[in-house]
């Protein structure tokens, strides 16, 4: 690996920092083993961990069982569809009447997008615009996969249904309303997926973790199942039933009622997902800042690299350098806007990059207008991020 990093540092001196690397025969291995990992089932991949429409397409072009896209926003279905793509199902609700009515645009010109509902309140107004637009939106029922304990959730707050009454209530809307019909339903579980098991020095917060997981694993499958029988006795023509994520694929894959899964953080291989007890992937995306400081003989500083990930803040969400070699970030300052300290036993010199990793995949992209494609010892190609061309939505 270090030599990997050092061989990425002297393409970058050639560069304009900042900037980010992706390394495509680790992308490629990458999504080699995802699809390893879900066993025969169809590949979804999660758009948000991507980012980038020409990676997307190799993604899709790399395998036959990669079929699909899974959207984070109903706007980016719609440039995508308009790109070509099909497919497409959207993971989170939308009721706002310009998206939908572009989503209605786009089912008129043959393409497939499905859009996720939870409750009557958006079903209803999917409905309004689908009947207006004179189309049938397909929708996906998201049904919540997590575990609800005395004092925790293990899981995350998705969806109010929690069990088959709920969602027959839903469905009999849905089969009440000419505007849509129900494609899909999906139950993602987070607390399996995006929850590392095997951090390092926590012995004990990783037993905890895979006891919890254990045990969330054969009620979440029951659930899924249950639901997914529940609505195919109520009269639904179910064409797919999602789940996982690149975290859960090894127990994602065994329950009978998932017709297909979704992963995507995988093909980057951010921190966040180094430590995992059933897999590892190889880290694809790095960035690169220029240093232009040495504020004392023990300190370089770089310029920017203020790029901390969301969530619950604390210091995994920040991002770690990893070359040269032996560096790390100070505890009072962490990773700034404009400028990020750096310190360590060898500091590079001014002008030199110091070569990053970020926390989590897509978001990174936000950041940054394109990527370096990096393949057979050189950059090969430059791409545009999403925000290279021009689509922001959250």
């Amino acid at each position: 690996m270090s030599h990997s990093y050092a061989v990425y540092a002297e393409a970058l001196r050639r560069q304009t920092l900042p900037a980010v690397l992706v390394d495509m025969r680790r992308f490629d291995d990458n999504l080699a083993a995802l699809l390893r990992r879900a066993g025969q089932l169809p590949l979804r991949v999660a758009s948000k961990s991507v980012r980038c429409v020409s990676l997307l397409r190799h993604v899709l072009d790399f395998d036959t069982r990669c079929q699909g896209l899974m959207c984070f926003h109903a706007g980016e279905a719609s440039r995508l569809a308009a790109l070509g793509f099909d497919d497409l199902l959207v993971a989170y609700p939308t009721v706002q009447p310009a998206l939908i009515r572009e989503v209605c645009e786009q089912l008129r010109a043959g393409r497939r997008i499905t859009l996720m509902i939870d409750s009557p309140a958006q079903i209803e107004r999917i409905d309004e615009v689908a009947r207006r637009e004179g189309v049938c939106v397909p929708l996906c029922l998201d049904v919540d996969m997590s575990w609800h304990l005395p004092g925790l959730n293990f899981g995350v707050y998705r969806s109010p249904v929690r069990g088959v009454d709920a969602a027959l209530a839903c469905h009999a809307l849905i089969r009440r309303s000419e505007g849509v019909r129900l494609e899909g339903v999906m139950g993602y579980e987070a607390q399996i997926a995006g929850l590392g098991d095997a951090q390092p020095g926590q012995a004990l917060r990783n037993a905890v973790v895979r006891r919890l997981k254990a045990g969330a694993i054969p009620r979440l499958q029951h659930l899924r199942g249950e639901v997914v029988r529940a609505l195919r006795d109520d009269g639904a023509e179910l064409r797919f039933v999602n789940g996982g994520g690149t975290g859960s694929l090894e127990s994602t894959r065994h329950d009978p009622s998932v017709t297909e899964v979704t992963a995507g953080s995988g093909l980057y291989a951010p921190l966040l997902f180094d430590h995992y007890r059933q897999f590892r992937h190889a880290p694809a995306m790095l960035f690169a800042l220029e240093v232009v400081r040495h504020p004392q003989s023990a300190i370089a500083t770089c310029l920017g690299g203020g790029y901390i990930a969301s969530g619950a803040p604390g210091p995994d969400r920040l991002p770690q350098p990893v070359w040269p070699p032996g560096l790390s970030l100070i505890a009072n300052e962490g990773a700034g806007e404009v400028q990020t300290p750096v310190t360590g036993d060898v500091l590079p010199a001014i002008g030199e990059p110091v070569l990053f990793r970020h926390a989590k995949a897509g978001e990174l992209c936000e950041r940054f207008n394109e990527l370096l494609l990096w393949r057979d010892g050189a950059i090969v190609e430059r791409v545009p991020t999403y925000r290279g061309e021009g689509w922001q939505y959250v």
